[in-house]
């Protein structure tokens, strides 16, 4: 399938006082159209980075030292004022991880939809106001002339969530970029807010940046996968390859550490050890102290590059769990 979005050696750095932090190190992805990808690891890995840089959207305290993100034959990353207005929203679009902090509290949920299409078409303030009440009556908001009546304080975290969708969907972009769309939501509430997501890549046609930690969700959504440790992509290949077939030890590790409903009395296995600090990385594999399948080219060789293992499998990784065919 054709590519829509491509990730081409992306760094990215924050100074942090006197000290700087590698929090992306030379991460190539590419998003096909129709498809949803998803981005896993541990916390800190980079994974909220990467979808803040596709957008230019990183804090004052970030900088993006080197790469691409191409879109529509555009970098993005070299787009400034209304050129890159135009794309944020209307082409790629991101749902933000926490709900409720990310709307503007002292302002009415309606106002927030409406005027991200004022601030895209030369419309009338009616027509922005029927596009607001479509988008959340879309998102299955029961009553959304209350909703729109109402403050992000007033909804529960679903509905906040929902309204969310709503904004980052309004305008039909072609690529939705969902950071943890159901991290803070109860179980319910997380299997429908995932099947709206399911549906609206089915409707707008639109592709999908999934960042979770959580690998049932992945399954579930997700055709394409890439595992980051460290700031850095360690696997990266078709969902269902990778789960029937792990090839980094870290990614096999992830795997062996969730539930399972056919054995729900197996005890949850951990990795040991914790990630590094990604201002003390040296330049041989991060995950080499909590390996273990480490051997002698780990301990003396840099940090080994993404290799394709199989078709359209590629892992980082001297040894790796299932050898290359």
């Amino acid at each position: 399938m054709d590519e829509i979005l491509r990730i081409e050696g992306l760094r990215v750095s924050y100074r942090e006082r006197d000290r700087t932090v590698r929090a992306v190190d030379g991460v190539n992805l590419v998003l096909r159209k129709g498809t949803t990808m998803a981005i896993v690891g541990e916390s800190g890995c980079g994974k909220t980075t990467i979808a803040l840089s596709v957008l230019n959207l990183l804090p004052a305290a970030g900088r993006i030292d080197a790469g691409r993100v191409l879109y529509g034959g555009r970098d993005v990353l070299d787009l400034q004022g209304d050129d890159l207005r135009r794309v944020r929203g209307r082409e790629i679009s991101m749902i933000f991880q926490d709900p409720v902090s990310g709307l503007n509290p002292v302002m009415a949920i309606g106002a927030q939809v409406a005027e991200i299409v004022q601030a895209h078409f030369d419309i009338s303030r009616k027509e922005s106001q029927r596009i607001m009440l479509d988008a959340l009556a879309r998102q299955g908001l029961p009553n959304p002339e209350r909703v729109a009546a109402s403050y992000p304080y007033q909804l529960s975290g679903g509905m906040c969530q929902r309204v969310m969708i709503a904004i980052a969907t309004v305008l039909r972009p072609s690529v939705i970029i969902a950071d943890e769309p159901t991290s803070a939501l109860d179980v319910t509430v997380q299997a429908a807010i995932l099947h709206e997501l399911d549906e609206l890549k089915e409707e707008l046609g639109a592709s999908i940046i999934l960042i979770t930690h959580d690998l049932g969700v992945v399954a579930k959504m997700a055709d394409d996968m890439a595992v980051m440790y460290a700031g850095r992509v360690v696997e990266q290949s078709a969902t269902a390859e990778i789960y029937a077939r792990p090839r980094h030890p870290y990614t096999a590790a992830l795997l062996d550490a969730r539930p399972r409903l056919d054995d729900p009395g197996r005890r949850l296995r951990n990795i040991p050890g914790t990630p590094p600090d990604l201002a003390e990385l040296g330049t041989d594999c991060a995950f080499l102290p909590r390996c273990s399948k480490a051997i002698t080219a780990c301990r003396v060789s840099a940090w080994p590059p993404l290799t394709e293992l199989a078709p359209g499998h590629e892992a980082a990784c001297f040894n790796p769990v299932y050898q290359p065919d």
